[in-house]
């Protein structure tokens, strides 16, 4: 694996490379670079919530380095996936595999943190001999991580303690539950009593009492067979078949009454 300044990165993967700039042992750093860019990485893995790596350095046995950043608490991570749901935007670009570009407010709106503030807040290991931190083999590794990073932004969050699976699942279980009705009987009372309905009459539903302008009522079949069955589409039944033959049925209904309804409006002007 090697290291290319050249290319393009997004932004997500360009702070962290501003990151790695801003550290003050400019040398480390660069013999880190240096290691990167001659392929000295051989391969960078994630166990869990830890990138593993083999460096090779002057040894014959590859070196290697493990690094993994402080993971949110379950409490955190609750409270900054609610506020993601909230906006469907955030939602959206992240099942598109883009990281939005003020996610870190959301992170900073519950009091923590997405990126590292530091170079310090980035824990490393290396078995290499070498006492110093971080050492080349680690700078190494820290520069290709920020190619994984435009790759796939969701490693950031894999870092913090979540994968993309488990973000993806609990935002569209958050936005679900908000656009589904609540069943529970405690729930539909309380609606009830501050979205109080008038009583239904059935038998009075269709009628209207006032007099029509006859000008103004035109008696005309349908321009098409379709109904609004069509417009609302297959009932989601299971199985599949079920719902096909649901719509079958009110289909037919549909077009019955349709047509007796005609006739009756008809016989009636006649």
């Amino acid at each position: 694996m090697t290291y290319n300044s050249e290319v393009d990165q997004e932004w997500w993967a360009q702070q962290w490379i501003d990151l790695l700039n801003s550290y003050r042992f400019k040398k480390r750093l660069e013999r880190g670079r240096n290691y990167a860019r001659q392929g000295n990485v051989l391969g960078i893995e994630f166990a869990g919530q830890k990138v593993v790596a083999r460096v090779q350095g002057t040894e014959p046995e590859p070196y290697k380095v493990s690094l993994w950043l402080d993971p949110l608490t379950d409490e955190d991570w609750n409270y900054v996936i609610q506020t993601l749901a909230e906006r469907a935007i955030f939602s959206a670009k992240l099942l598109a595999g883009e990281m939005p570009t003020n996610i870190e407010e959301v992170f900073a709106a519950n009091g923590v943190r997405l990126f590292p503030f530091t170079l310090d807040e980035v824990h490393s290991r290396c078995s290499c001999p070498d006492k110093a931190n971080p050492c080349k083999h680690i700078a190494a590794v820290y520069y290709l991580l920020g190619r994984r990073f435009s790759e796939d932004p969701f490693v950031l969050f894999q870092l913090r303690g979540r994968e993309q699976e488990q973000i993806m699942a609990a935002l569209r279980r958050i936005r679900g539950m908000e656009n589904e009705e609540e069943t529970e009987p405690e729930a539909v009372e309380i609606r009830k009593s501050k979205y109080p309905q008038p009583p239904l009459d059935v038998e009075k539903f269709w009628k209207y009492n006032e007099q029509l302008e006859s000008g103004l009522v035109v008696i005309a079949p349908a321009p098409s067979s379709e109904t609004v069955l069509d417009l609302l589409g297959t009932i989601p039944l299971k199985p599949a078949a079920t719902g096909k033959a649901a719509m079958q049925s009110l289909k037919t209904i549909y077009q019955t009454v349709s047509q007796q309804a005609i006739l009756a409006a008809l016989n009636r002007e006649g």
